[in-house]
């Protein structure tokens, strides 16, 4: 299969796109296994957990925005690259998560964040 036609990137965006939107618990019903879980270490690893705390986050953040740079697949595994901030004046950070599937499901996440400088010696910047 051609991996631009691995429909797991495309859900994979779908998860992120409504968590961002607020739909938090319509994209776990959505895209989640009943065995989903996570890596994040600042919550329990169960996607209960991690469903709550970014319901807080999205009422935290209720103009939270995310733009993917790159989304890739490789069997099971989907990495999808974004840039997101937590209001339009928000600099943002650069995210990868990490999604491992079963079917079509979710099963595993892992997330890594790097906040974007005011400034950078960096010439490409971070996308």
């Amino acid at each position: 299969m051609n991996q631009n036609q691995n429909p797991n990137k495309q859900v994979a965006i779908s998860f992120l796109q409504l968590v961002v939107a607020g739909k938090i618990r319509d994209a776990f019903e959505r895209h989640t296994s009943t065995d989903f879980r996570h890596h994040n270490p600042h919550f329990c690893g169960d996607g209960q957990s991690l469903m709550l705390a970014m319901e807080e986050s999205a009422a935290q953040s209720p103009n939270k925005t995310l733009e993917v740079k790159h989304a890739i697949a490789d069997g099971n595994t989907v990495a999808v690259h974004s840039h997101i901030k937590q209001n339009p004046e928000d600099i943002g950070a650069a995210v990868i998560h990490i999604f491992r599937f079963e079917g079509e499901q979710i099963v595993e996440l892992w997330d890594v964040a790097q906040a974007i400088p005011e400034e950078s010696l960096n010439e490409n910047g971070m996308f």
